[in-house]
């Protein structure tokens, strides 16, 4: 059918109208999910002076959609139904006193667009999450956020700029027109102090800061034993917890609970007056650190963020770096030195949970030999084929259990009842708003940062589409070789089993959360079915206890997590004549 003229006309209208929205300079360049595209009219202009930042700037722009105003929205954001609503957007080359339109067509979560947002009276508050330009040693140039103190927190960050809330009415889709200044800039954060028991430490790495072009840090904060200034003449074998970004050594305090302290309900937990017990704990565990009954060994909680995450998980990777080695070449033999550690493979022993505990049985995997023992507390995913509830290996999809018919949206966080509050594209949804190419600092993103080969860019490649959940195979393979767990235990047995017998220890709550005891499962599979020798360890599972469940049968998570120290300090001594070798000294520091 042949157009008439008017069509013709409104024809070259539209493409002219493309045409100047296209070719349109503007020297910020933005981005709203995976890719920089053009920005369509914005009804939010965004600023900041030049007091906050004087030169251009690069990071990500949040904007922040909530009900209330009780927290300010930047607080707001999580993966269940109380979330409040957020959109991203990338900016490279942002100048004070320049007006920036917000994208309107940017990426949201939960809501994906703008224009989808539901009628009513809500709070804005927009916040710049600033990242700095690495130049790498692989030849490698890439814009993530550094750390500043904080552990990788991109509401806490000290130097990011946000908005004061402000309250707005949107109608039928409708979004009012804004002018937001960026008028807040968070602070910087006090180093805490050392005291008799706690120090504080802070190497520059040198493995790291080739790496990354710049100088690196690794740090540690150490809990040092009773009598360890009396006892000069004796070493100590290291306890070394591994976790999230520790801003000090916390879960130690010399003195009883704030009288003063009004109780905090924990809605995690349930338990009224948490923040009481909390403190309550910290100090029975200074009585029974200090007490005569105690092993005397020297405890560390380590001290590793990257540009993606909180913690590097503590293995060498193609995105971040030897971390592996910096920790475990530079950091520990470092302390060991400094403050009289036994400094042998046998003397050092390591603990965590979640993070904390793939951390544990990674660097024993990993590092047979320099690691006497480790204690794994509800580990994240040992094993790939239970990457929560996804197989990378045999799901095409990540997101849907897929049929002829349907499909069905995969789980991401559950209670003890099996109760379903969020799925794993919700999760995936708000980490995609949150940064591009990896960059949100969130816990699936610094999974594909440790275990991924890097793109061409140089950024992590995608173990899924993050829009559709379409899982890259070739990534799959690269993951199984390098960082699955329980199939490297299983490869290398034959090599390293003698390193790892007396060794390796598991444990987990059998209706975890994040569905972690599947994976747990499968690698008490493979370990059972170890020989010459047997694993000799230990794996066990806490009936309806969920994530941070770590061996104690006799109180709640609530408690138990706060009592690492004490546990596995106490399992590690009574099972250190196992690995430790004939004529090694376990007397001088059991006084």
């Amino acid at each position: 059918m042949k157009n008439s003229p008017k069509v013709i006309a409104r024809s070259i209208m539209t493409w002219l109208l493309l045409s100047m929205m296209l070719f349109s300079s503007c020297s910020t360049s933005i981005s709203n999910d995976e890719s920089t595209h053009a920005s369509t009219k914005s009804a939010v202009e965004i600023t900041f002076s030049d007091q906050q930042y004087s030169e251009p700037v690069d990071g990500r722009l949040i904007l922040l959609i909530s009900e209330q105003a009780e927290t300010e929205p930047r607080f707001q954001l999580r993966d269940d139904s109380k979330t409040c609503q957020a959109f991203g957007m990338d900016v490279d080359g942002w100048n004070s006193g320049e007006p920036l339109q917000f994208d309107m067509e940017a990426f949201g979560y939960p809501i994906q667009s703008f224009a989808d947002l539901p009628s009513g009276e809500f709070y804005l508050q927009v916040l710049f999450h600033k990242y700095e330009t690495f130049y790498r040693a692989d030849g490698h140039v890439v814009k993530l956020p550094m750390d500043r103190g904080e552990g990788q927190q991109w509401n806490r960050a000290p130097g990011n700029l946000y908005s004061t809330p402000v309250q707005i009415q949107i109608n039928e889709g409708a979004f009012p027109e804004l002018a937001i200044n960026l008028d807040q800039k968070i602070p910087p954060i006090e180093e805490p102090e050392d005291t008799k028991y706690v120090k504080h430490i802070k190497i520059k790495s040198e493995l790291l800061s080739e790496f990354w072009g710049r100088d690196m840090y690794l740090g540690a904060h150490v809990l040092l034993p009773e009598g360890w200034e009396e006892h000069t003449d004796v070493k100590y074998p290291l306890a070394i917890m591994h976790g999230h970004f520790p801003k000090d050594f916390n879960g130690f305090r010399p003195s009883p609970p704030d009288p003063d302290l009004e109780p905090v309900y924990s809605e995690r937990f349930d338990v009224e007056g948490y923040n009481i017990m909390v403190q309550q704990e910290a100090y029975d565990f200074y009585k029974t650190w200090t007490g005569p009954d105690f092993p005397r060994v020297i405890a560390i909680k380590i001290q590793h963020p990257t540009p993606y995450y909180d913690d590097s998980y503590a293995v060498n990777s193609e995105a971040q770096g030897p971390y592996g080695d910096a920790i475990t070449y530079e950091l520990i033999p470092h302390i060991e030195e400094q403050f009289r550690g036994i400094g042998e493979g046998w003397s050092r022993f390591v603990y965590g949970g979640s993070t904390g505990g793939w951390e544990a049985l990674a660097v024993q995997v990993k590092y047979p030999t320099e690691y006497g023992m480790c204690f794994a507390a509800c580990p994240d995913p040992i094993d790939f084929r239970a990457y929560c509830l996804v197989n990378i290996y045999e799901d095409e999809n990540a997101y849907y259990k897929e049929g002829a018919f349907r499909k069905t949206l995969v789980a991401g966080h559950r209670d003890y009842l099996g109760d379903v509050d969020a799925t794993l594209r919700d999760m995936s949804y708000r980490e995609l708003v949150l940064g591009t190419k990896g960059r949100s600092g969130q816990q699936w993103d610094i999974w594909e940062a440790t275990y991924s080969p890097i793109d061409e860019d140089g950024y992590p490649r995608r173990i899924w589409d993050k829009r559709t959940g379409e899982i890259d195979k070739e990534v799959a393979s690269y993951w199984k070789e390098n960082y699955d767990l329980a199939y490297i235990l299983k490869r290398d047995w034959t090599k390293h089993g003698k390193d790892w017998e007396h060794k390796i220890h598991l444990y987990c709550g059998d209706m975890d959360n994040y569905y972690l005891n599947n994976a747990v499962y499968l690698a008490e599979d493979i370990l059972s079915e170890t020989s010459a020798p047997f694993y000799n360890g230990e794996v066990d599972y806490g009936d309806r206890a969920e994530h941070c469940w770590n061996g104690d049968h006799e109180n709640g998570n609530h408690i138990s997590r706060l009592r690492y120290h004490r546990m596995f300090i106490k399992k590690y001594v009574e099972n250190v004549d196992k690995v430790a070798p004939d004529g090694a000294d376990l007397k001088s520091w059991d006084y």
